[in-house]
């Protein structure tokens, strides 16, 4: 009896062996599949946090040099009365105030503007400064009196007229010749009109430098200005 029980457990057993599938199932499959698509998530994940980190930390050191740069460019303007530093806007106050209808600069007031002028280009020579300062904004400002459009052209020849004073010859605390070339490298002309007002009309007549930092991803191509000037103002023209 035992004999035949015997036989016939090998035979059915051959017959499992003979019957049971080759090929993985379908859930196992998709079990693998999403297993490996996990695995493949994660890493992608650890990618992009390093990355968003990275990116982050370069930021930061970013901001902290340029704040680095405007506390320097805070204590030079500390023995300078009148002229206060606000963000990253040079407000010169009183002592670049314009007459009405008038964008000329007294000589006094150009000697300051030639005397200060170099504490801002030592800024930009510094290696951070090198690194992160894209441009110096000579903004112009007028009152609100008058006639928009030539409000605005009033403050565009207010911003000139500084330029005018940075690059005369011939004059108390003139600016060497890398000075007057990083000047025209770095400095652009704007002119605001009467869309940033000040408490009274007087104060709105006014002249600020807006410093412009780059950011950890753009560009900044050689600006190099040509050309050789008499110092003349066209201006006065």
């Amino acid at each position: 009896m035992s004999f035949f029980n015997n036989s016939n457990d090998k035979l059915l057993y051959k017959k499992d062996e003979a019957e049971r599938p080759f090929w993985i199932s379908f859930s196992d499959l998709m079990s693998a599949l999403m297993v490996l698509f996990l695995v493949a998530m994660s890493v992608a994940m650890i990618s992009i946090t390093e990355q968003i980190t990275e990116t982050e930390e370069v930021k930061n050191e970013r901001q902290d040099e340029i704040n680095e740069l405007l506390e320097t460019l805070a204590i030079e303007t500390q023995s300078f009365d009148g002229i206060t530093l606000r963000g990253q806007v040079i407000d010169f106050g009183e002592r670049a105030r314009f007459d009405t209808n008038s964008h000329k600069l007294s000589e006094e007031q150009g000697e300051l503007l030639r005397q200060f002028i170099p504490k801002v280009l030592k800024l930009a020579r510094n290696p951070k400064g090198e690194k992160w300062l894209k441009r110096i904004v000579v903004e112009g400002f007028a009152d609100s009196r008058g006639n928009y459009l030539y409000n605005l052209n009033l403050s565009l020849q207010r911003s000139q007229r500084v330029m005018c004073m940075l690059l005369k010859k011939e004059v108390p605390a003139e600016l060497n010749i890398l000075d007057k070339q990083l000047v025209k490298d770095i400095f652009r002309v704007s002119g605001a009109s009467f869309n940033a007002l000040k408490y009274s009309e007087e104060e709105s007549r006014r002249i600020e430098l807006r410093l412009e930092f780059r950011n950890v991803d753009e560009i900044i191509y050689d600006r190099y200005a040509s050309g050789e000037d008499d110092g003349k103002c066209p201006l006065d023209h």
